[in-house]
């Protein structure tokens, strides 16, 4: 029962199922993270510090960048509530403006050819100027 009622109090949160929302769709980094939900990194970190000492993710370490991701040894019955999950989020627009922020920051990564800080604030100044990603590129 207790894993149960952690689980949910880990899910209760709109940050951390945000994050766990869109790690179930593509590993990240910190920054990635950041750019794609709008949000700071020390609210980041302790919320994937969280998911990481629940178990619920994975970290990968590439140069100085850690990636994260969606434990893929999860039990059945964890995976069978991030699927619920993803299921009752699919039509939520904030979920549907995340997954967009992501599809952008792909974009905008692999046309800038490298994941790092000053990328990141590239990103988050196209964003915030809202500049369509395609005519941002362009230039």
């Amino acid at each position: 029962m207790f894993n149960a009622v952690r689980l949910m109090k880990l899910f209760s949160d709109t940050t951390r199922l945000r994050v766990m929302m869109v790690l179930a769709r593509k590993e990240l980094c910190v920054c990635q993270i950041m750019g794609v939900l709008g949000i700071s990194q020390p609210l980041v970190s302790r919320n994937l510090a969280m998911l990481n000492d629940a178990g619920l993710i994975d970290e990968r370490k590439e140069g100085k960048l850690v990636f994260y991701s969606l434990n893929k040894g999860l039990p059945e019955a964890q995976k069978k509530t991030i699927e619920l999950l993803q299921e009752m989020t699919e039509d939520d627009k904030t979920f549907s403006d995340d997954l967009k922020s992501l599809r952008e920051c792909e974009e905008f990564q692999q046309k800038a050819g490298k994941c790092d800080m000053n990328t990141f604030k590239e990103f988050m100044s196209m964003k915030s100027k809202k500049i369509p990603v395609a005519c941002k590129m362009e230039v």
